[in-house]
């Protein structure tokens, strides 16, 4: 056998060794070889030295069959199914638009857009400018080819042959057309992946998967990316003139807007290409893709969208979305931007959980506007104090009229002395708990948390959602009944909202498929109840707001302010029977507000909002839940008049007046409930001790320390100081635990 007839045996042969790797076309091209080879040999050999002449084109076809093999053509289907916008959307309880964040910045484009839906001036436009036979050919245009080869033989300059199916071939498979690599081999490979298209799609699909890849100016990919940043309006409302635009931008996206006016006046054929030229000329204007950017919760859309090409239906109400809104900026600019520049809002529906309205800022002179104010931790100032006055009444520990000390105390921390004072330095002596919580007075909240305990009052808020807390009791120390903890808006709207709805807690709702889970009751119903009814109190509050504040409305409602260490944060969370609304107005970036309080920053957006929501049905005092009932009382020595107060039952007092010294239930003054102490190792041991200080009769009394019973009078004992942290019990002569008091040592 000679030579060519042995190139010839292992051609074929390497043909059947490959042939079920390759394509289908591929195994029937093998075939053929085989069957030609069949065929032609005998009649190679009969012919003697010819037969190598003879073999040589075959090789050659055969070689450039393989060379410009193209990649094999996706399904439409599945490329629609892939297609992946740059930006996300979020959308209101209705399915309208709410905004829309980019996310992928790799190149901008939107949704995959129909062919019907782009209009039929575009579409025209484009056949018009860049293949007029497309209806016609099968992939290739063979009479623009070779008018453009003859045109090159005569030295003419030559002009782009390239079809539509052509330039789609080269969007989806780039390595065919890439960027200085157009070559022979190249072109041959781009038309016959023309080819493969046309005999896989049809031409509305090969037209409509062009259109939404045609780049255009800048990093606009597809008519809808490209019609809203050119003209900010969807494809099918192009007028002719604009469609021409677009279309004159495809053979080059970045020309001059003078060459693409003469482009696409040429396409018109019109005399006066004024109009057009104007046209073009505007296309560099920026902005307005975002002019078709609803823009109404963009902090949402941030908070929620994360992956390019998501569409996220989520529990807003527009109407309420957008009068929290307008509420939050007209107070902005009321106060100014060198009073305060930012604020939040957050609106729930009390029974679902829903969330209506998510207002992370509005802008204006904020030096901050990209952060969620809605979602940011700040410092939550008096709002806490709720909750610790509800979790006393519940274990009937305290009562709405129980008297606490308003007047000077210092207590021992880590840092030193802690001093709380009042928002006016001022002190109004014996209070009832009604007045400390409604006025809102730091040193009886303080004086109350001695009595709970720093931990379990912790503990309270995280069962509430305050899950920013992370550290324990300890680490917030005495300063958590004032709100030193940095808690957020939305963590603020779900508590108060459990509230609202008598201590039943569940998650909040910002999606429209969001659960909620199953409520769990975390405060009791009663003390919930008599909590909110201080809340709603304007007698109550009245020595510090006044008898018409901007928490007074014209139907019932509960609310409390709160402002923080050095007027960085100003709050205002209420609800009604139906709405929970929550207010923070601050300066995102720290700085101190000038000339705000509580009642001037975040009250009067809390007002405006909680109006607009009950317009036309006022919101209503919640049902008294069993186990609460009136009852008269006195006050013998707070400055208080007579009235009738609420009680859980079995605490109801009619008269309140200063238990008689051998009466009064024995404590532990010292050490203080949460106190830190330093064990100074340059000190002997034997010289280093802990006083401790009882209160009231304690003849029969003993002390614990953790679980272990200390010999000798409970007053006056000095303990030791061992590292950890401990826990110091009174017990009575019973031994039953009266009191306790945990601290630590370090």
């Amino acid at each position: 056998m000679s030579f060519v007839a042995r190139l010839l045996s292992r051609f074929t042969a390497w043909v059947a060794r490959t042939e079920d790797a390759l394509w289908p076309h591929v195994r029937r091209m093998g075939a053929r070889l085989r069957g030609a080879r069949d065929w032609l040999w005998p009649k190679l050999r009969a012919i003697g030295w010819k037969r190598g002449l003879l073999a040589l084109p075959i090789s050659a076809l055969a070689w450039l069959y393989f060379a410009t093999l193209p990649p094999s053509p996706p399904d439409f289907d599945d490329l629609k199914a892939e297609w992946k916008a740059s930006d996300a959307w979020i959308y209101d309880r209705n399915g309208a638009l709410l905004d829309e964040v980019r996310v992928d910045f790799t190149m901008r484009r939107l949704a995959w857009m129909p062919l019907d839906q782009m209009g039929e001036p575009l579409r025209a436009a484009v056949i018009h400018a860049e293949d007029r036979r497309f209806a016609s050919h099968g992939g290739v245009d063979l009479l623009a080819l070779g008018s453009s080869i003859r045109t090159r033989i005569e030295g003419g300059r030559a002009r782009g042959a390239s079809t539509i199916t052509m330039q789609l071939a080269a969007f989806l498979a780039p390595e065919i057309a890439r960027p200085g690599a157009r070559g022979w081999r190249d072109k041959l490979r781009q038309m016959r992946a023309a080819w493969a298209l046309e005999s896989k799609w049809d031409k509305d699909e090969i037209l409509e998967a062009y259109l939404n890849f045609a780049p255009f100016r800048g990093e606009a990919q597809g008519v809808s990316a490209g019609a809203v940043t050119l003209f900010g309006k969807a494809p099918a409302k192009l007028d002719p003139r604009e469609a021409a635009v677009m279309a004159a931008l495809l053979p080059d996206p970045a020309a001059s807007p003078g060459r693409v006016a003469a482009r696409a006046c040429r396409q018109l054929g019109e005399a006066d290409c004024t109009t057009i030229e104007a046209i073009a000329a505007n296309i560099a204007a920026r902005g307005r893709m975002k002019a078709q950017d609803p823009d109404l919760a963009p902090h949402l859309a941030g908070k929620l969208l994360s992956e390019p090409g998501m569409r996220v239906k989520t529990t807003i109400d527009p109407r309420v979305q957008l009068a929290a809104t307008q509420a939050l900026r007209h107070q902005l600019q009321g106060l100014g931007p060198t009073r305060v520049r930012d604020g939040a809002v957050v609106v729930v529906d009390n029974a679902s959980g829903e969330v209506l309205a998510y207002v992370g800022g509005v802008g204006l002179g904020s030096t901050a506007s990209d952060v969620d104010g809605a979602d940011a931790a700040r410092q939550a100032g008096s709002t806490l104090k709720p909750f610790l006055y509800a979790q006393l009444i519940e274990r009937k520990w305290l009562t709405a009229a129980s008297i606490l000390d308003d007047s000077p105390v210092q207590l021992d921390t880590a840092s030193g002395l802690y001093v709380p004072r009042n928002y006016d330095n001022a002190f109004l002596g014996p209070v009832s708990v009604r007045r400390a919580l409604a006025n809102s007075l730091n040193v009886p909240a303080v004086r109350a948390l001695l009595l709970d305990g720093v931990q379990d009052f912790r503990d309270r808020l995280w069962d509430l959602g305050y899950n920013g807390l992370e550290g324990d009791g300890a680490y917030y120390g005495f300063s958590l009944a004032l709100g030193s903890a940095e808690v957020t808006l939305l963590e603020q709207a779900n508590a108060y909202r459990t509230l609202a709805n008598g201590g039943r807690w569940s998650a909040l709702k910002l999606r429209a498929e969001d659960t909620g889970g199953e409520p769990r009751q975390v405060i009791d119903a009663a003390a919930a109840w008599i909590v909110g009814d201080i809340l709603s109190d304007p007698s109550a509050r009245a020595g510090t707001f006044g008898v018409d504040s901007a928490l007074r409305l014209p139907f019932w409602a509960a609310a409390k302010t709160g402002t923080s260490k050095g007027m960085r944060d100003n709050w205002c969370v209420g609800f009604s029977d139906r709405y929970t609304v929550a207010v923070w107005v601050g300066n995102l970036e720290g700085d101190s507000m000038r000339s705000v309080s509580g009642t001037s920053g975040a009250a009067p957006v809390w007002r405006d909002v909680m109006v607009a929501l009950h317009a036309g049905k006022p919101g209503a005092a919640p049902p008294r839940p069993k186990g609460v009932a009136p009852l008269r009382v006195t006050f013998a020595s707070a400055n208080e008049p007579a009235r009738s107060e609420w009680f859980i039952a079995g605490t109801g007092q009619t008269t309140l007046a200063p238990a008689p010294e051998f009466s009064r239930r024995p404590r532990i003054t010292n050490p203080a409930s949460g106190s830190v102490y330093a064990y100074d190792p340059d000190i002997p041991p034997d010289r280093q001790s802990l006083g401790v200080q009882v209160t009231g009769a304690v003849a029969g009394y003993t002390l614990s320390l953790d679980g272990r019973a200390i010999q000798g009078s409970p007053d006056g004992l000095q303990l030791p100081m061992l590292p950890g942290s401990h826990l110091l019990a009174l017990h009575d002569e019973g031994g039953r635990k009266v009191d306790q008091v945990r601290f630590t040592v370090r």
